[in-house]
Protein backbone atom coordinates (compact mmCIF):
# COMPACT_ATOMS: atom_id res chain seq x y z
CA UNK A 1 0.00 0.00 0.00
CA UNK A 2 1.07 3.59 -0.84
CA UNK A 3 2.88 5.31 2.06
CA UNK A 4 0.94 8.67 3.41
CA UNK A 5 2.94 11.39 5.10
CA UNK A 6 0.34 13.20 6.31
CA UNK A 7 -3.48 12.68 6.95
CA UNK A 8 -5.72 16.48 6.97
CA UNK A 9 -8.97 16.43 8.68
CA UNK A 10 -10.67 20.02 7.93
CA UNK A 11 -13.80 22.13 6.25
CA UNK A 12 -13.83 21.40 2.41
CA UNK A 13 -14.90 25.16 0.92
CA UNK A 14 -14.71 26.49 -2.39
CA UNK A 15 -12.89 29.76 -1.52
CA UNK A 16 -14.26 33.15 -3.60
CA UNK A 17 -11.86 35.90 -3.21
CA UNK A 18 -12.72 39.67 -3.99
CA UNK A 19 -10.77 42.78 -3.37
CA UNK A 20 -12.71 45.22 -1.07
CA UNK A 21 -12.38 48.45 0.79
CA UNK A 22 -12.37 49.25 4.99
CA UNK A 23 -15.37 51.63 4.00
CA UNK A 24 -17.35 48.19 2.58
CA UNK A 25 -16.67 45.86 5.24
CA UNK A 26 -17.88 49.03 7.73
CA UNK A 27 -20.83 49.89 5.46
CA UNK A 28 -21.97 45.74 5.66
CA UNK A 29 -21.04 45.66 9.34
CA UNK A 30 -18.20 42.79 9.08
CA UNK A 31 -15.87 42.48 11.54
CA UNK A 32 -12.15 42.89 9.92
CA UNK A 33 -9.87 40.41 9.99
CA UNK A 34 -12.12 37.40 11.52
CA UNK A 35 -13.74 34.64 9.90
CA UNK A 36 -17.23 34.87 10.50
CA UNK A 37 -19.90 31.94 10.04
CA UNK A 38 -23.06 33.14 7.84
CA UNK A 39 -26.10 31.59 6.53
CA UNK A 40 -26.53 30.88 3.11
CA UNK A 41 -28.83 33.95 2.35
CA UNK A 42 -26.74 36.11 4.14
CA UNK A 43 -23.66 34.88 2.13
CA UNK A 44 -25.74 35.17 -1.33
CA UNK A 45 -26.85 38.79 -0.67
CA UNK A 46 -22.76 39.32 0.28
CA UNK A 47 -21.85 37.82 -3.10
CA UNK A 48 -24.68 40.05 -4.57
CA UNK A 49 -22.88 43.21 -3.40
CA UNK A 50 -19.32 41.68 -4.32
CA UNK A 51 -20.61 41.10 -7.77
CA UNK A 52 -21.48 45.31 -8.34
CA UNK A 53 -18.55 46.17 -7.10
CA UNK A 54 -15.47 44.15 -9.03
CA UNK A 55 -14.74 40.93 -10.16
CA UNK A 56 -13.82 37.83 -8.71
CA UNK A 57 -10.08 37.46 -8.22
CA UNK A 58 -9.51 33.55 -7.50
CA UNK A 59 -11.45 30.51 -7.05
CA UNK A 60 -10.19 27.57 -5.31
CA UNK A 61 -10.43 24.21 -3.17
CA UNK A 62 -10.16 25.48 0.11
CA UNK A 63 -10.55 25.18 3.74
CA UNK A 64 -7.68 25.84 6.65
CA UNK A 65 -6.26 22.51 6.14
CA UNK A 66 -6.90 21.81 2.79
CA UNK A 67 -5.10 25.03 2.27
CA UNK A 68 -2.04 23.73 3.91
CA UNK A 69 -1.83 20.36 2.22
CA UNK A 70 -1.71 21.68 -0.88
CA UNK A 71 1.52 24.10 0.06
CA UNK A 72 2.49 20.52 1.84
CA UNK A 73 1.65 18.52 -1.48
CA UNK A 74 3.62 20.94 -4.09
CA UNK A 75 6.54 20.50 -2.20
CA UNK A 76 7.01 16.75 -2.72
CA UNK A 77 4.56 15.49 0.12
CA UNK A 78 1.98 12.58 -0.11
CA UNK A 79 -1.30 13.73 1.77
CA UNK A 80 -4.77 12.54 2.26
CA UNK A 81 -7.65 14.49 3.00
CA UNK A 82 -11.00 13.46 5.10
CA UNK A 83 -13.54 16.10 4.04
CA UNK A 84 -17.53 16.40 2.95
CA UNK A 85 -18.84 17.49 -0.01
CA UNK A 86 -22.01 18.03 -1.61
CA UNK A 87 -23.08 16.23 -4.74
CA UNK A 88 -23.44 19.29 -6.87
CA UNK A 89 -21.03 21.78 -9.22
CA UNK A 90 -18.78 22.87 -5.97
CA UNK A 91 -18.92 19.59 -4.88
CA UNK A 92 -17.36 17.88 -8.03
CA UNK A 93 -15.31 21.23 -8.40
CA UNK A 94 -13.36 20.72 -5.19
CA UNK A 95 -13.19 16.95 -5.77
CA UNK A 96 -11.28 17.80 -9.18
CA UNK A 97 -9.23 20.32 -7.85
CA UNK A 98 -7.52 18.71 -5.08
CA UNK A 99 -7.09 15.34 -7.39
CA UNK A 100 -5.27 18.02 -10.09
CA UNK A 101 -2.81 18.92 -6.97
CA UNK A 102 -2.30 15.01 -6.30
CA UNK A 103 -4.07 14.97 -2.67
CA UNK A 104 -6.13 11.68 -2.06
CA UNK A 105 -9.33 12.11 -0.57
CA UNK A 106 -12.15 10.29 0.92
CA UNK A 107 -15.04 11.36 -1.18
CA UNK A 108 -15.12 9.15 -4.67
CA UNK A 109 -18.10 8.20 -4.69
CA UNK A 110 -19.24 9.91 -1.53
CA UNK A 111 -20.91 12.69 -1.94
CA UNK A 112 -24.33 13.76 -0.62
CA UNK A 113 -27.16 15.51 -0.99
CA UNK A 114 -26.64 19.45 0.02
CA UNK A 115 -24.75 22.62 -0.67
CA UNK A 116 -20.97 22.63 -0.89
CA UNK A 117 -19.48 25.38 1.71
CA UNK A 118 -18.22 28.46 0.78
CA UNK A 119 -15.69 31.16 2.12
CA UNK A 120 -16.10 34.81 0.98
CA UNK A 121 -12.46 36.01 1.20
CA UNK A 122 -12.52 39.94 0.85
CA UNK A 123 -8.94 41.33 0.84
CA UNK A 124 -8.51 45.09 1.77
CA UNK A 125 -5.86 47.18 0.33
CA UNK A 126 -3.69 46.76 3.63
CA UNK A 127 -3.65 42.75 2.40
CA UNK A 128 -5.92 41.86 5.76
CA UNK A 129 -8.18 39.10 5.17
CA UNK A 130 -11.82 38.97 6.07
CA UNK A 131 -13.72 35.94 5.61
CA UNK A 132 -17.82 35.05 5.42
CA UNK A 133 -17.96 31.41 5.55
CA UNK A 134 -21.18 29.46 4.59
CA UNK A 135 -20.40 25.79 5.83
CA UNK A 136 -23.33 24.09 3.99
CA UNK A 137 -22.51 19.99 4.31
CA UNK A 138 -18.74 20.20 5.32
CA UNK A 139 -20.72 21.66 8.69
CA UNK A 140 -21.89 17.70 9.20
CA UNK A 141 -18.42 16.05 8.93
CA UNK A 142 -18.45 13.11 11.25
CA UNK A 143 -16.44 10.08 12.07
CA UNK A 144 -17.78 8.81 8.82
CA UNK A 145 -16.02 10.80 6.81
CA UNK A 146 -12.77 9.26 8.83
CA UNK A 147 -10.07 6.90 7.09
CA UNK A 148 -8.96 4.96 9.78
CA UNK A 149 -6.28 3.01 7.58
CA UNK A 150 -5.22 5.99 5.83
CA UNK A 151 -4.96 7.81 9.43
CA UNK A 152 -3.23 4.52 10.98
CA UNK A 153 -0.78 4.40 8.43
CA UNK A 154 0.35 8.23 7.79
CA UNK A 155 3.76 9.88 9.94
CA UNK A 156 1.05 12.29 10.91
CA UNK A 157 -2.66 13.53 11.22
CA UNK A 158 -3.20 17.76 11.04
CA UNK A 159 -6.08 18.54 12.91
CA UNK A 160 -8.33 21.91 11.42
CA UNK A 161 -9.25 24.54 14.28
CA UNK A 162 -12.24 25.43 12.77
CA UNK A 163 -13.87 22.14 13.47
CA UNK A 164 -14.40 22.99 16.57
CA UNK A 165 -17.69 24.84 15.91
CA UNK A 166 -18.95 21.62 15.08
CA UNK A 167 -20.27 18.73 18.03
CA UNK A 168 -20.34 15.84 15.57
CA UNK A 169 -17.03 17.13 14.27
CA UNK A 170 -15.43 17.69 17.04
CA UNK A 171 -16.62 13.82 17.96
CA UNK A 172 -14.78 12.96 14.28
CA UNK A 173 -11.79 14.15 15.88
CA UNK A 174 -11.88 12.07 18.95
CA UNK A 175 -12.12 8.94 16.82
CA UNK A 176 -9.10 10.21 14.54
CA UNK A 177 -6.91 11.12 17.66
CA UNK A 178 -7.62 8.29 18.99
CA UNK A 179 -6.76 6.10 15.61
CA UNK A 180 -3.92 7.96 15.42
CA UNK A 181 -2.17 7.30 19.38
CA UNK A 182 -2.71 3.82 18.87
CA UNK A 183 -0.74 3.38 15.61
CA UNK A 184 1.95 5.88 16.57
CA UNK A 185 1.00 8.77 14.17
CA UNK A 186 1.81 11.66 15.49
CA UNK A 187 -0.73 14.21 16.19
CA UNK A 188 -0.43 18.10 14.94
CA UNK A 189 -3.03 20.71 15.22
CA UNK A 190 -3.84 24.70 14.02
CA UNK A 191 -5.70 26.51 15.60
CA UNK A 192 -6.73 28.28 12.16
CA UNK A 193 -8.35 31.84 13.28
CA UNK A 194 -8.86 33.96 16.63
CA UNK A 195 -12.41 33.69 16.38
CA UNK A 196 -11.75 30.01 17.42
CA UNK A 197 -9.79 30.40 20.54
CA UNK A 198 -12.28 33.18 21.78
CA UNK A 199 -15.27 31.74 20.83
CA UNK A 200 -14.87 28.38 20.98
CA UNK A 201 -11.88 27.69 23.64
CA UNK A 202 -13.38 24.55 24.76
CA UNK A 203 -13.05 23.04 21.38
CA UNK A 204 -9.98 24.05 21.00
CA UNK A 205 -9.32 22.20 24.55
CA UNK A 206 -10.49 19.52 23.55
CA UNK A 207 -8.60 18.83 20.33
CA UNK A 208 -5.17 19.74 22.97
CA UNK A 209 -6.56 17.29 25.57
CA UNK A 210 -3.66 14.86 26.22
CA UNK A 211 -1.46 16.70 24.12
CA UNK A 212 -0.56 17.20 20.35
CA UNK A 213 2.63 16.74 18.96
CA UNK A 214 3.13 19.90 16.96
CA UNK A 215 0.64 23.02 17.42
CA UNK A 216 0.72 26.00 15.06
CA UNK A 217 -0.70 29.35 16.21
CA UNK A 218 -0.43 33.22 15.32
CA UNK A 219 0.39 35.92 18.19
CA UNK A 220 -2.87 36.75 18.38
CA UNK A 221 -4.11 33.28 19.26
CA UNK A 222 -1.12 32.39 21.37
CA UNK A 223 -2.16 35.36 23.55
CA UNK A 224 -5.72 34.28 23.88
CA UNK A 225 -4.74 30.86 25.19
CA UNK A 226 -2.21 31.61 27.36
CA UNK A 227 -3.24 35.37 28.38
CA UNK A 228 0.01 37.05 27.52
CA UNK A 229 1.55 39.21 25.39
CA UNK A 230 5.06 38.19 25.62
CA UNK A 231 5.92 35.78 22.86
CA UNK A 232 8.32 33.80 24.94
CA UNK A 233 6.29 33.51 27.85
CA UNK A 234 3.15 32.15 25.51
CA UNK A 235 5.69 29.55 23.59
CA UNK A 236 6.50 27.66 27.46
CA UNK A 237 3.12 27.95 28.24
CA UNK A 238 1.87 26.00 25.24
CA UNK A 239 4.80 23.49 25.05
CA UNK A 240 2.86 21.94 27.89
CA UNK A 241 0.39 20.91 25.46
CA UNK A 242 2.72 20.03 22.38
CA UNK A 243 5.69 18.99 22.07
CA UNK A 244 6.38 21.62 18.87
CA UNK A 245 5.37 25.23 18.98
CA UNK A 246 5.16 27.29 15.99
CA UNK A 247 4.03 30.92 16.71
CA UNK A 248 3.97 33.18 13.36
CA UNK A 249 4.60 36.54 14.19
CA UNK A 250 3.44 38.20 10.74
CA UNK A 251 6.27 40.08 8.97
CA UNK A 252 7.95 39.32 11.98
CA UNK A 253 8.53 35.86 11.58
CA UNK A 254 7.94 33.38 13.68
CA UNK A 255 8.80 31.70 17.36
CA UNK A 256 9.43 27.97 17.05
CA UNK A 257 10.56 25.29 20.06
CA UNK A 258 10.69 22.31 20.58
CA UNK A 259 10.92 22.07 24.63
CA UNK A 260 15.07 21.54 24.16
CA UNK A 261 15.60 24.44 21.28
CA UNK A 262 14.30 27.51 20.02
CA UNK A 263 14.85 29.44 16.93
CA UNK A 264 13.64 32.52 15.83
CA UNK A 265 12.38 32.34 12.18
CA UNK A 266 13.15 35.61 10.20
CA UNK A 267 10.37 37.03 8.66
CA UNK A 268 11.05 37.99 4.67
CA UNK A 269 10.29 41.29 3.64
CA UNK A 270 7.71 41.14 0.85
CA UNK A 271 4.90 44.28 -0.70
CA UNK A 272 1.92 42.65 0.79
CA UNK A 273 -1.08 42.55 -1.41
CA UNK A 274 -3.46 39.67 0.25
CA UNK A 275 -2.72 37.66 3.22
CA UNK A 276 -4.80 34.68 2.98
CA UNK A 277 -3.63 31.51 3.09
CA UNK A 278 -0.54 32.69 5.01
CA UNK A 279 -0.63 30.69 8.14
CA UNK A 280 -1.84 27.44 6.28
CA UNK A 281 1.35 27.68 3.70
CA UNK A 282 3.74 28.19 7.14
CA UNK A 283 2.30 25.02 8.24
CA UNK A 284 2.22 22.97 5.25
CA UNK A 285 5.53 24.03 4.29
CA UNK A 286 6.70 23.03 8.09
CA UNK A 287 5.27 20.27 8.32
CA UNK A 288 6.71 18.87 4.67
CA UNK A 289 10.30 19.73 6.23
CA UNK A 290 9.11 18.10 9.50
CA UNK A 291 8.50 14.74 7.35
CA UNK A 292 11.64 15.12 5.73
CA UNK A 293 13.87 15.16 8.77
CA UNK A 294 14.52 19.21 8.71
CA UNK A 295 16.26 21.05 11.34
CA UNK A 296 13.84 22.76 13.04
CA UNK A 297 15.91 25.97 11.52
CA UNK A 298 15.64 24.94 8.15
CA UNK A 299 11.33 24.16 8.80
CA UNK A 300 10.80 27.54 10.08
CA UNK A 301 13.04 29.40 7.10
CA UNK A 302 11.33 26.84 4.48
CA UNK A 303 7.84 28.08 6.17
CA UNK A 304 8.87 31.77 6.45
CA UNK A 305 9.67 32.04 2.84
CA UNK A 306 6.72 29.91 1.61
CA UNK A 307 4.36 32.24 3.70
CA UNK A 308 5.99 35.18 2.78
CA UNK A 309 5.79 34.50 -1.16
CA UNK A 310 1.66 33.83 -0.46
CA UNK A 311 1.22 36.55 0.92
CA UNK A 312 2.95 38.54 -1.95
CA UNK A 313 0.33 37.62 -4.50
CA UNK A 314 -3.33 36.96 -4.41
CA UNK A 315 -4.84 33.81 -3.11
CA UNK A 316 -3.98 31.14 -0.70
CA UNK A 317 -1.41 29.18 -2.94
CA UNK A 318 2.25 29.60 -4.86
CA UNK A 319 2.33 27.64 -7.86
CA UNK A 320 3.79 24.42 -8.07
CA UNK A 321 7.17 25.38 -10.02
CA UNK A 322 7.03 28.53 -7.57
CA UNK A 323 7.20 26.33 -4.90
CA UNK A 324 9.56 23.75 -6.10
CA UNK A 325 11.95 26.69 -7.42
CA UNK A 326 11.72 28.15 -3.60
CA UNK A 327 13.02 24.54 -2.35
CA UNK A 328 15.91 24.28 -4.93
CA UNK A 329 16.85 27.57 -3.50
CA UNK A 330 16.63 27.44 -0.26
CA UNK A 331 18.80 24.30 -0.28
CA UNK A 332 21.86 26.01 -0.62
CA UNK A 333 21.31 28.11 2.80
CA UNK A 334 23.26 27.16 5.52
CA UNK A 335 20.53 25.86 7.76
CA UNK A 336 19.84 23.01 5.29
CA UNK A 337 23.18 22.00 5.45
Amino acid sequence: MDSIDIVGIGNALVDQEFEVTDQFLQQHKIEKGMMTLIEDIEQERLIAELAKRGELKKQSGGGSAANSLVGFSQFGGKAFYCCKVADDQAGQFYCDDMEEIGITTNTGSKKHEGKTGRCLVMVTPDAERTMRTYLGITADLSIAELDEDAIARAEYLYIEGYLVTSPVAREAIARAKEVARANGTKIAMTCSDPAMVKYFREGIDEIMAGGVDVLFCNQEEARILTGTDDVQAALQHLQRHAKLVAITLGKDGALVGDGTRQVAVPGIPVKAVDTNGAGDMFAGAMMFGLTRKYSLAACGLLASHAAAAVVASFGPRLSLDQQQQLLIKLQHEPEFN
